[in-house]
């Protein structure tokens, strides 16, 4: 296994949290926060902002199983990885979590585009950073 990249990790953090900001503020303005909250707005940022690390220490760590010589040769593998796991495990995990809070279809499709593009930017990173 090589070295898991902690700069692309902190950045791909960074990024995911940036694309959440604008995705639930400017982009689709719908009322509705990352995490709602008036005055805490500062903190949850940090939350998101920790779960987004998380992720993409996880992903950082699974490029590095991969490898460097791998991800070379097959670059698509970052975005095949970060897309697989925003499709098979996350996407549908917010989309079970709206239908269970009967959240409105529309509202469902936004939030799970959201973490698709969350996801795949993280990809980019790593790519980019790789």
């Amino acid at each position: 296994m090589g070295p898991v990249n902690w700069l692309a990790v902190v950045f791909a953090a960074a990024l995911a949290l940036a694309i959440g900001i604008v995705w639930n503020g400017p982009l689709f303005r719908t009322g509705r926060q990352l995490l709602p909250g008036g005055s805490e707005r500062a903190g949850n940022y940090a939350v998101v902002g920790i779960v987004f690390l998380v992720s993409a220490a996880m992903l950082g760590h699974s490029f590095a199983r991969i490898g460097a010589e791998t991800l070379a040769a097959k670059p698509w593998l970052y975005f095949m990885q970060t897309g697989g796991i925003a499709i098979a495990f996350v996407i549908p995990s917010v989309w079970l979590t709206h239908l269970r809070n009967r959240t409105e279809p529309m509202r469902r499709v936004i939030d799970c585009g959201f973490w698709l593009i969350a996801y795949l930017a993280m990809g980019l990173v790593f790519w980019v950073l790789g």
